[in-house]
């Protein structure tokens, strides 16, 4: 195992890969901007080291500043968390350059895969299911609409490199895709530097359903069950629960094969998500691989009692996985919740210092925080601030205990978006597993009038 690790990372995801870490007993290497001078995870790492200014651009995104302190600071791997610099090629490639191990797949797959276009093809190949659509980058609006006059409106435009909702749109003729197009490649632009659009059928009244999987260095690739993630608020997720409670076991057993034969065709290693679509009468698309750990890896983790991160770090220091797939256990009902410094009415961000925080306690809960009772919720960064996990021994029970622990979550001097999640949980819609990804729009009215745009 390693003596010592840089996590180029913040926040909550830092202080979660410092906290298997420590169990393993590695040093940990921390970076930090001046924004996070008091961050819990400079508090928490072995050593920490201020790397630039409160932007990022000026600090975590700064691949010549990280892997100079990792180079003095003789850390012998780097855990990129998600985000930032997880699914960035170049920098797997420079870490590798540097004699320094990237605890993610090699900069040939992150690259691969973060193409969607790339990525859909080197699905199509090896007879994963796609959803109908094209595999080149459109040429403009025009193609686009003889595109989508072929397979059929209403249909999804899409940015190749984009992420976050950014750059999609639904669109339902040929004059919104003309009025859509040149709008949303120059945000894919403007946010990823690569205006690549290409579009595919929109799936209506789909279910977004992901399969975590882990591969090692010598063949072994095991799925580790489903991830429902279909509440979203524009494309961007909000509850995450594990299992889903729409799927049949067939079609689990059929999605999780899939994702392992996704994953071998291309040499994956390490552990990484397959994203698929789910329509109504439980046929399943290919959406993307996320070539990292996700946000709502904590869910995977309470039904299976496997730790993602410490097997993260066994595969990248060339161990080998110790259980087959029939070994994979899969055990209650687990729910996350993302909490954001957001005003609930308009999810702009809230920024500002936190005077008050008290946590719920009680069987079955779970925290993942980046922040404590005196942080300063800052506008340089994304503003989820905390994961709220709870496990039940079925889902009537995660969702009552998550219903209890939201009404005892008590944040003071910031706006959070705790009374959209309430609001989520308390509805009969939610509670009968009515979770399509149309769910926001269709049932919280409350909260889905005058979003920003992205």
């Amino acid at each position: 195992m390693f003596k010592k690790v840089l996590i180029a990372n913040r926040g909550e995801i830092a202080v979660r890969v410092i906290r298997t870490c420590k169990t393993l007993g590695i040093t940990t290497i921390g970076v930090y901007s001046e924004a996070d001078a008091d961050a819990p995870h400079v508090k928490m790492a072995d050593e920490a080291y201020l790397i630039g200014g409160s932007r990022v651009v000026e600090s975590y995104l700064n691949i010549n500043k990280i892997l100079e302190i990792a180079q003095h600071s003789e850390a012998e791997a780097i855990h990129p968390g998600y985000g930032l610099l997880s699914e960035n090629a170049d920098f797997s490639r420079r870490c590798e350059e540097a004699g320094l191990i990237f605890i993610g797949p090699s900069p040939q797959v992150i690259s691969k895969m973060g193409s969607k276009i790339e990525s859909r093809k080197a699905m199509e190949e090896v007879g994963v299911p796609v959803v109908p659509g094209i595999t080149s980058p459109l040429a403009d609006a025009e193609e686009a609409v003889e595109v989508a006059d072929r397979i059929g409106y209403p249909v999804m435009l899409k940015a190749s490199a984009g992420g976050g909702g950014i750059g999609m749109q639904v669109v339902h003729n040929g004059d919104e895709i003309r009025k859509a197009f040149a709008g949303n490649r120059k945000r894919a632009t403007d946010f990823f530097g690569d205006g690549a659009m290409y579009i595919e059928k929109f799936v209506e009244n789909p279910r977004h359903i992901e399969i975590q999987i882990l591969a090692d260095g010598f063949g072994n690739t095991v799925y580790l069950w489903e991830r429902e993630c279909s509440i979203q608020r524009r494309h961007q997720k909000v509850v995450e629960e594990a299992p889903s409670s729409f799927i049949t076991d067939e079609t689990r057993t059929k999605m999780g094969e899939a994702a392992v034969k996704a994953a071998k065709s291309i040499g994956y290693k390490n552990a990484g998500t397959i994203e698929f679509l789910v329509d109504e009468e439980q046929n399943f698309y290919f959406l993307e691989m996320n070539t990292r750990l996700q946000v709502e890896h904590p869910v995977t983790e309470e039904i299976t009692g496997l730790d993602l991160v410490e097997k993260q770090l066994e595969i990248a220091t060339g161990d080998s996985l110790k259980f087959s797939q029939e070994e994979v256990k899969r055990e209650g009902h687990a729910i996350e919740v993302r909490i954001y410094a957001e005003d609930p009415k308009t999810f702009f961000p809230s920024p500002g210092k936190i005077t008050k925080l008290e946590l719920p306690t009680g069987p079955g809960i779970r925290h993942e925080l980046a922040i404590h009772g005196q942080s300063s919720v800052t506008p340089f960064y994304d503003p989820m601030i905390a994961k709220l996990v709870v496990k039940g021994s079925n889902r009537e029970e995660a969702i009552n205990r998550l219903q209890d622990a939201l009404a005892d979550y008590h944040i003071e001097g910031i706006k959070t978006n705790i009374p959209m999640l309430q609001e989520v949980i308390a509805h009969p819609a939610f509670r009968s597993g009515d979770t399509t990804t149309d769910f926001v729009s269709k049932y919280l009215t409350s909260f889905s009038r005058n979003l920003p745009l992205l």
